[in-house]
């Protein structure tokens, strides 16, 4: 069984798999949908600022930038990239 994890804690590189959005504030969840962010949508982290806020993430082809916080309302896991492309 895997930890559950984040965007908010992960770092350059990683790649991972949206299972859900926590609840949160229902006007933020509905925007956080509106970008992509759907169950099963494949995610990688691109960069982080320099302080560390916030981070560039990639999303069915396009950046989108989130704060720590807002990303931590994203929860995901990780996942072989090779194995789930066609």
């Amino acid at each position: 069984m895997q930890a559950r994890l984040n965007l908010g804690q992960l770092k350059v590189g990683d790649t991972v798999r949206v299972v859900g959005l926590d609840k949160a504030d229902r006007s933020y969840r509905e925007k956080l949908l509106a970008f992509g962010l759907t169950p099963g949508t494949l995610v990688s982290i691109e960069r982080v600022a320099p302080l560390g806020d916030p981070l560039e993430i990639r999303v069915r082809g396009f950046a989108l930038s989130l704060r720590r916080g807002e990303a931590a309302a994203v929860a995901v896991e990780r996942c072989n990239v090779a194995a789930d492309t066609p």
